[in-house]
């Protein structure tokens, strides 16, 4: 069954299971690469300033990357990313489905 994830807007300390994993992927996109002091290779970086089609393909690639590294249980399916480019805001949306075997 795959599930949409968007930018986490907040955290539930006590969440488990598949909550726990769309969470986390929900934390992924939230975070910019360089921003988590603890460790600066966490998350991603947007291509804000490339043509728009090349900076989405550029995203699409190192969100995919990004949660295949710190979420491997989330497999992504699909990420879209909707927004207004010309302004530099980007909406990640991912579709994942959740390998419950790891």
């Amino acid at each position: 069954m795959p599930y949409e994830v968007k930018k986490l807007k907040e955290v539930n300390f006590g969440a488990t299971g598949i909550q726990e994993i769309l969470q986390n992927v929900g934390f992924i996109l939230r975070t910019v690469k360089y921003s988590c002091p603890m460790d600066r290779d966490f998350g991603w970086v947007p291509d804000l300033d490339a043509p728009i089609q090349r900076a989405r393909a550029v995203n699409i690639a190192r969100i995919t990357q990004a949660i295949h590294n710190y979420e491997p249980r989330a497999i992504v399916e699909e990420v879209k990313i909707e927004g207004d480019f010309l302004n530099g805001e980007l909406e990640p949306i991912v579709r994942v489905r959740i390998d419950e075997s790891i």
